[in-house]
């Protein structure tokens, strides 16, 4: 039998190779995924109306948007891997005001974890492509949608299953699990920052200041818009669709299992990305937004037509065509960087998350004051037009 040496073994599996990123990913995604179905669920329950849900989404995401916007100057106080520590403590934070219930903890408690968010998403982006060579990036983004993607099938139905057969706080126990998980491994790979970094002798600038040179761009403001487009979508899928499920009659773990159902095609991202890049992103992209939007927009038709079997049928298709537009990932942008740019143009790519979850639940809640809940899938139907044109202008070798 062969000896196999401790210090070794732990130096191979420490290293901050993409099987470790993917960990994290993957990690980071479950203490999200676990309650993408069971906090709207638990808002709309207070509320007992799905525009005032929107509202909530809303106000809580200008809180998000203003962190993302502050990450890089605390990374210049405090280094990455604090930052990255403070946003796993944010995380066990929300799941402690979630646990507590009450409409004030939950909203607390949704604020808490878009901060930990942002905390957490952008030194890791930094950190990947630090250590993942650049032109790997197209076979790592596809695989990194699988696993993350993985927590977003099973977790939905998992959260509010636990919390209905269980206990109600089962959910945000994991999630807190989740979070000490994420920041112990973490720690335990020990992860460098690059040398550019660590020389860097200047304090950041105001992170606004980074959005002229952003936007001066066309590649990147592509990048960026394609991307809130994308994140908008979801933000309905997940916020709306338990809501929409609910007020037809059915249970709430049926609602959620029509969300992790939904999202199960994530398990065929890394075939998409092989097509992306066989026949090109752009075209990729370009048939999943157009494909997203008619089914979200049959969604709509159907629910009029009061067929709630059809829109159960529907709403998974709709989550399958949007894993369409996933395979391409953040390739657009990771691809139109400069190396000696990436703080500074990560800092303000990720707002993409952000201003979607501003965008989506107020342009949502506009909508439901005039029109029937159905009417959001359309809306959301729509605006995937709107991207499936917008992508026309990607190069034609992406």
């Amino acid at each position: 039998m062969r000896n196999v040496h401790a210090p070794v073994w732990l130096g191979s599996v420490s290293r901050p190779t993409a099987g470790a990123f993917l960990t994290l990913f993957t990690l980071e995604a479950s203490c999200r995924a676990l309650l993408m179905s069971v906090i709207p669920l638990t808002v709309h329950g207070i509320l007992k109306d799905a525009q005032l849900v929107s509202l909530v989404y809303l106000g809580v995401s200008f809180v998000g948007l203003v962190a993302s916007l502050g990450i890089p100057s605390l990374v210049y106080m405090l280094k990455r891997r604090w930052v990255v520590t403070i946003g796993a403590a944010f995380m066990v934070a929300a799941a402690c005001l979630f646990a507590m219930g009450g409409l004030v903890p939950t909203i607390a408690g949704l604020g808490c974890q878009i901060v930990g968010t942002a905390c957490l998403e952008i030194p890791l982006n930094l950190y990947l492509m630090d250590h993942v060579p650049r032109q790997d990036m197209g076979r790592f983004e596809p695989k990194r949608l699988v696993f993350a993607g993985g927590m977003f099938i099973i977790g939905p139905w998992l959260g509010v299953f636990m919390a209905s057969n269980i206990a109600t706080w089962a959910p945000f126990l994991v999630v807190g699990t989740s979070a000490v998980l994420l920041i112990g491994y973490f720690w335990f790979l020990r992860i460098t920052d690059a040398p550019a970094v660590t020389a860097k002798l200047k304090p950041p600038p105001n992170p606004v200041a980074f959005l002229p040179r952003f936007f001066s761009q066309p590649r990147l403001r592509l990048a960026w818009g394609l991307a809130i487009g994308r994140t908008g979508w979801w933000i309905m899928f997940f916020v709306y669709t338990p809501i929409y499920v609910t007020e037809m009659g059915f249970s709430q773990e049926k609602a959620a299992a029509v969300v992790s159902v939904g999202t199960a095609a994530m398990l065929l991202v890394p075939l998409w990305g092989h097509l992306g890049r066989k026949y090109g992103f752009r075209a990729l992209l370009s048939t999943g937004y157009l494909l997203t939007g008619v089914v979200s927009i049959a969604v709509t038709v159907l629910g009029f037509m009061d067929l709630p079997w059809g829109v159960l049928a529907l709403l998974v298709a709709a989550g399958a065509s949007a894993t369409v537009m996933d395979g391409a990932g953040n390739v657009p942008f990771l691809r139109a960087v400069h190396p000696f740019e990436r703080d500074q143009m990560t800092s303000v790519f990720v707002t993409f998350r952000h201003v979607a979850n501003i965008a989506a639940p107020g342009l949502l809640a506009a909508v439901l004051s005039f029109a029937a809940l159905p009417a959001v899938f359309a809306t959301g139907g729509l605006a995937m037009f709107g991207m499936a044109g917008l992508s026309r202008f990607l190069h034609k070798r992406m």
